[in-house]
């Protein structure tokens, strides 16, 4: 038997407060609800209680009238050499479109695959295995998209030109693209790690990045876009700076303790956000959902002053993007 109904959650209701619309759900945030509803609370949790949690989650936005944009992230799948953990994450994929079911969404986001070990670049074992995946999404009722997004720390992808490029080889129609401005910019404009914190070229190369983008993508591959910024650190992200991490790649560092809201330069943020979403929505013509997305080290602060403070940051720099790039002018 499912557990109860539980309350709704404060945060989710500071969400619809502030005038979000709609919501990404994370894996993590699908497991501690699940813990939250276990009696006695445990941390395994099977799936059934994850389907229970999921269920509560999605009546909990229909009582807020928010949607549920996505379930992410899907990771570490493509590439994998080891065909027994290929099978198993094959699986655990299977499990996961029951879940976006429950969760009354469509969208998977799969991020690059951000393991070397274990892993290879060969671009016809990394197109296979999202195919395998794109075309038992496919088979859903309704079918669910899969969103393929470019870290920009991946192992093997990590420009949103390779990620095109993938999604042009798997060639269905229920697999594209999302395009999220901390990790283009991020890879092609800045280095955390370095004195200056932008690469060598970074205005050229992002230039013709933005150029190529609005050339050779087709809009109706992108299925969601993630706005995101990131603060200038004072000195490089390297051993010695209070966000190192040995085991992290500095841009993962960086994402994790320090990004922003995009208009938030007082904080600290100096990505060509603006530049890159315009290439999007303005120049390319994306219309659909935009997710504000944030990582930060302010986040693991236990107030609850937190959900509210974030939720408020998120609607006003999305108003000051869309005043920004004229967004009321466009059809």
């Amino acid at each position: 038997m499912p557990p109860p109904p539980s309350p709704l959650c404060p945060a989710t209701a500071t969400i619809t407060e502030a005038g979000i619309k709609g919501i990404e759900i994370c894996w993590s945030n699908l497991y501690h609800h699940a813990i939250s509803l276990s009696s006695p609370q445990s941390e395994d949790v099977d799936h059934s209680q994850l389907l229970d949690a999921a269920k509560d989650i999605k009546r909990q936005c229909d009582d807020l009238a928010l949607t549920v944009i996505v379930l992410q992230p899907f990771g570490h799948y493509e590439g994998q050499l080891d065909d027994e953990k290929h099978k198993q994450t094959v699986a655990r994929f299977e499990q996961w479109l029951e879940l976006v079911k429950a969760l009354g969404c469509d969208v998977i986001q799969i991020p690059s695959n951000l393991n070397k070990e274990g892993t290879t670049g060969d671009m016809d074992k990394i197109v296979a295995d999202l195919v395998e995946v794109a075309d038992l999404a496919a088979k859903q009722d309704p079918p669910v998209k899969l969103a393929y997004e470019a870290i920009s720390w991946g192992a093997h992808v990590d420009l949103w030109e390779q990620s095109w490029h993938v999604v042009q080889r798997v060639d269905r129609p229920n697999f594209g693209l999302c395009l999220d401005t901390y990790h283009i910019a991020g890879r092609v404009w800045a280095d955390p790690a370095s004195e200056t914190g932008i690469m060598p070229r970074a205005k050229e190369d992002m230039v013709e990045s933005l150029l190529r983008l609005v050339k050779d993508v087709d809009v109706k591959k992108v299925f969601y876009v993630q706005l995101s910024d990131a603060e200038k650190l004072e000195k490089p992200l390297v051993e010695g700076h209070e966000f190192y991490d040995a085991d992290q790649p500095a841009r993962m560092s960086w994402s994790r303790n320090a990004r922003l809201f995009p208009c938030e330069e007082v904080l600290g943020g100096f990505l060509p956000v603006l530049s890159v979403t315009e290439a999007i929505v303005n120049e390319l013509g994306y219309r659909g959902w935009i997710s504000m997305e944030i990582f930060s080290r302010h986040l693991a602060e236990r107030s609850e002053s937190v959900p509210k403070e974030f939720a408020t940051r998120a609607m006003r720099s999305y108003r000051k993007v869309s005043e920004s790039l004229a967004w009321d002018s466009l059809k």
